[in-house]
Parts: structure tokens; sequence; C-alpha cells
């Protein structure tokens, strides 16, 4: 069976959660772009817990069936972008993050939820 894209969001947003990734925030891309429906962008506190993310999703996403269609970064990589057609992941190092800024550069975009780790 497969997942919509709200609910492919909603497990990649969980398994960043059980990695703790910081500052999780669900997007809906929807009303100003047709390049996905959803954006999930999160960070981590070093290269290693990065990575750590990327993998529970994978491994979260895997057991639901489903395959990244196209991965970007990894392993001493500041920014890891996963790309599950209908949800984009960004993890990102803590200063990358700031730097590229997302939140503010997709600003019409509508929040949905975020995760804070306060």
């Amino acid at each position: 069976m497969e997942l919509a894209p709200s609910q492919k969001a909603e497990a990649i947003v969980k398994a960043a959660y059980d990695r703790r990734a910081l500052d999780i925030v669900l997007m809906d891309m929807r009303p100003v772009t047709t390049i996905c429906d959803y954006f999930v962008v999160c960070h981590g506190r070093s290269p290693q817990h990065l990575e750590a993310i990327a993998e529970e999703i994978k491994e979260q996403m895997k057991q639901l069936g489903i395959a990244p269609a196209h991965v970007e970064g990894g392993r001493r990589s500041r920014w890891t972008i996963m790309d599950y057609l209908h949800v984009v992941v960004h993890i990102f190092s803590e200063e990358a993050r700031r730097v590229y800024d997302l939140e503010r550069l997709w600003s019409d975009a509508k929040i949905i939820a975020e995760y804070s780790d306060d």
C-alpha cells in the first residue's frame, strides 16, 4: 500500500525525531512550488549525528517499503538532501542551516509542525 505524501512526511518527521534531530520543521510546499509537496528541515550536532539522522530516516522508510529516489551529501557533509519524491528532507549542520535559512527562503510555505529541542 502506497503512503500518501502527508503520511510519508509524518513518517520522516518521526524518524528524525527518534534520532533526536534538532528543530524539526514540516513545511507544506504545495502552494509555492511544484517540485514537491513537503519539506522536512532539521539539523544535527555533528557530522556523525547528521549521518545517524539520515540513516534512521532511510531505515524507517525502508520498513515501510519506501526508498529515496535520490540522496546528496552524507559523510562529512554539512547538508544532506533526501528526495522521497513528494517529500524532500534537508538535514543540516547548525551552521549550514543558518546560512541557507530555508524557512525564510520559502517563507510563503505553510509550517505545518515544528518540533523543537527546547
